[in-house]
């Protein structure tokens, strides 16, 4: 337990590094017609440029609430999200969201739906650079012979590279992933995470996740930041991930710390912070 306790941090761990995003002493909340509604209160959390963050928790305890403020879609009640010290106001192509449902463009092809997000932050561009840009990306995950195909004639897997190809086709600060893969079948789903990994070693991008998925919190991220129940959640603890990158699958779950990490992770979510059932 001693090598889990230290791998345990708080949200107001020592940060050696200079801060990128910060999302600092975050509230929000929403009128009702029976009083306010707290789903956020008091978020503190410091990510470092070029990290890996998982965040986990029971429906409803507000994650994507917290990355939509992130992102931009949200404003904080009370607190402040910064990225490079500077508030976050809006949402902007330097915070580039994934969501779980694709949300392509059915009538445009791959090609089309990456190039309509690069022609509209790239507006100076010439045609050409534009159009290496889009096929530079989808090469990436592995698209470039689907890419005058509509979506419609895209498996899940495919029509998700696509998404992720047209975020980082804008060359975004951080990439925010809102349960990517939950709709997927397991197959394609560690597939996904392989070519994520990939692409995140290659570029060293600033990626913030949801997951439900604790294995696959644990395989991706170099943190995990667990949440407590809302309302009103909180940051209950971060786990420090101590597996070497680059990661390989098998070896990590034959590490015996990753059960241990494992089932702390899970005596967290399901007994401290049990889900009570409406």
């Amino acid at each position: 337990m001693q090598m889990l306790n230290e791998a345990v941090l708080s949200a107001q761990s020592t940060i050696t590094q200079d801060p990128y995003l910060v999302i600092e002493n975050v509230s929000k909340v929403y009128p009702t017609p029976t009083g306010s509604y707290t789903v956020l209160e008091n978020i503190n959390l410091t990510v470092q440029e070029g990290e890996f963050i998982c965040v986990i928790g029971h429906s409803g305890c507000g994650k994507s609430t917290l990355l939509d403020m992130v992102a931009g879609f949200r404003k904080p009640t009370e607190g402040e999200v910064r990225l490079q010290e500077q508030p976050i106001q809006e949402p902007g192509p330097d915070r580039m969201v994934v969501f779980q449902n694709y949300s392509l463009l059915p009538w445009m092809t791959a090609f089309e739906n990456v190039y309509l997000g690069v022609n509209s932050v790239y507006p100076d561009k010439s045609q050409a650079e534009k159009e290496a840009i889009v096929h530079e990306h989808l090469a990436m995950v592995g698209l470039t012979e689907a890419a005058d195909k509509q979506p419609g004639a895209l498996s899940g897997g495919m029509k998700q590279r696509v998404s992720i190809a047209r975020a980082l086709s804008l060359r975004p600060k951080v990439l925010i992933l809102d349960e990517p893969f939950g709709a997927l079948d397991p197959i394609t789903r560690e597939e996904l995470q392989e070519e994520l990994l990939k692409i995140w070693r290659d570029h060293r991008i600033t990626v913030l996740m949801i997951t439900h998925d604790i294995d696959e919190a644990l395989f991706l991220a170099d943190r995990v930041v667990m949440m407590t129940n809302g309302p009103a959640a909180n940051i209950g603890e971060v786990l420090d991930i101590p597996f070497d990158r680059p990661r390989d699958r098998s070896r990590v779950m034959e590490d015996p710390r990753y059960y241990e990490i494992r089932n702390y992770a899970l005596d967290f979510l399901y007994r401290r912070f049990a889900h009570d059932e409406e």
